[in-house]
């Protein structure tokens, strides 16, 4: 955010933001927590006593429609929003309690915390993406059409053998024709990972930090796959994704081959902006193995 001249301004009046909402919602503000990378979140209270979260957010196109989309689900499965302010991407959130992400989860094994996180995602695929759209949420194709296009932008650059280019077309393919021939459309969480999954009183996980979208319940997964535990860590990394991808589609009600094929398309994705940072395209090629690995696990 500070590597661009919109965020330096944005972080430069963040805090006169933060008084200007402190002041309007006659909030307590209390010590903001750390790791987010393009907002600002703290806890607080209002006068009543209820506690809450502020998150202010550096504007961006991902950011819009998450406070739509969380009134639309209006808690069923996600955290609740008690004030909003669009216009300045101002959210006031019910706090949740504990609060523990289900990536620190790590007393329980990973099978159960994937089956935990799918009751979550079928809460979220509940709510009407008819609605969603008329909030100006807009459809995954849009943004996965965005990707196709850079995808074959980097398969026609000139990499060394090691990067494996023919990954970025099959990539592309998979980024215009899985939105085609989805079976159904649901509004998507968008960037569903252990991270956004925090543990809670009134229920045992909301989920936190979306990225709205509507289309193909498939795209969903793949981050809660990845990062559930790192399966390509694994002695045997194509056992364990077949073994997951087919758990998870299961307790979904979706095809696991669109799954896995999601699965692949979007860790490729990664691939197509580290190229371009990786001095030694190391990281690179180390993900692009990663996706052959997850191509081979989908047959493609």
């Amino acid at each position: 955010m500070s590597h661009t001249a919109d965020g330096r301004d944005w972080l430069a009046g963040l805090p006169a933001l933060v008084e200007q909402m402190r002041e309007r919602w006659k909030l307590r503000l209390g010590t903001p927590f750390h790791g987010g990378s393009c907002s600002w979140v703290a806890p607080a209270e209002r006068p009543d006593g209820t506690r809450a979260v502020l998150k202010l957010t550096w504007p961006h196109p991902e950011a819009r429609t998450e406070g739509a989309a969380l009134r639309l689900w209006d808690g069923n499965g996600a955290v609740r929003v008690l004030e909003q302010d669009a216009e300045l991407f101002a959210l006031l959130l019910e706090r949740v309690e504990p609060g523990t992400e289900l990536g620190g989860a790590d007393h329980l094994p990973a099978d159960e915390r994937l089956l935990m996180a799918a009751d979550v995602l079928r809460r979220l695929w509940d709510a009407d993406p008819a609605e969603a759209t008329a909030l100006g949420v807009g459809p995954v194709a849009d943004t996965t059409a965005t990707w196709a296009d850079l995808a074959e932008r980097q398969a026609a650059r000139d990499w060394p053998p090691q990067l494996d280019t023919g990954l970025y077309r099959l990539a592309a393919e998979l980024f215009r024709e899985l939105p085609r021939s989805a079976r159904r459309e649901v509004l998507l969480h968008g960037d569903f990972n252990p991270g956004n999954l925090l543990a809670a009183r009134r229920a045992p996980w909301l989920a936190i930090d979306a990225k709205p979208m509507t289309g193909d319940p498939a795209f969903d997964p793949w981050p809660l796959l990845e990062q559930v535990d790192d399966p390509f860590e694994h002695p045997d990394p194509h056992r364990v994704l077949r073994h997951r991808t087919a758990l998870l589609a299961d307790a979904l009600g979706e095809d696991t081959d669109r799954v896995r094929a999601w699965s692949m398309a979007r860790h490729v994705e990664y691939a197509l902006w580290s190229v371009d940072e990786d001095d030694d395209l190391e990281d690179s090629i180390a993900l692009l193995r990663q996706a052959r690995t997850l191509a081979d696990v989908a047959g493609l």
